[in-house]
């Protein structure tokens, strides 16, 4: 009876100095749960399938040569639906070079949600299965990313665009980045 009543406190105890372990390791900054150990470096080489009923998917090579931002989004995603419009937005007004990846979706939920909404990309490629996601250290959705003309990553936004984080974040950033050197 004495050892059943060992393991049974000692099971919890073991789980809660796990936690405790990598929620500190998380605050001690020992893992880079940002994905800023990501930026600065090239786009991995990629080549996605495209949205079903679209004709082309999306692939690195498609990027390359200009300032873009490739946005991750996903149907289910609430906060998706409310950074859409800013989207139609900068695609429309803004002429800003605009990629899609639709992560971790339903097939074909992907392309109801813009055909619902309106399609801001120029090109979109499904990661149902989130490799290319894991490749790029997204966390969740939406997350977007700016990439400069040679294909590297230059900055990653998680969570909604907004009117504010372009002003005061992407918009100067991608003057600096279009600037002749």
């Amino acid at each position: 009876m004495a050892g059943g009543i060992r393991k049974s406190v000692l099971i919890p105890v073991a789980v809660f100095l796990l936690i405790g372990g990598v929620l500190f390791s998380v605050a001690a900054g020992t893992r880079d749960v940002t994905g800023e150990g990501y930026l600065d470096r090239p786009l991995p080489e990629f080549s996605q399938p495209p949205l079903i009923g679209d004709e082309r998917g999306l692939a690195a090579e498609d990027i390359r040569g200009e300032v873009a931002l490739i946005n991750v989004f996903a149907s289910w995603c609430a906060l998706c639906l409310s950074e859409h419009p800013m989207l139609m937005r900068l695609a429309a007004e803004e002429g800003v070079p605009l990629y899609g990846l639709n992560w971790k979706d339903r097939p074909g939920a992907g392309r109801r949600f813009l055909d619902r909404h309106g399609d801001p990309y120029l090109a979109t490629g499904e990661d149902a299965a989130g490799r290319l996601g894991a490749q790029l250290a997204v966390t969740g959705v939406p997350e977007t990313y700016l990439v400069d003309a040679e294909g590297r990553i230059r900055y990653r936004h998680v969570g909604a665009l907004t009117e504010q984080v372009w002003q005061e974040v992407l918009r100067p950033l991608i003057r600096d980045l279009e600037r002749p050197s």
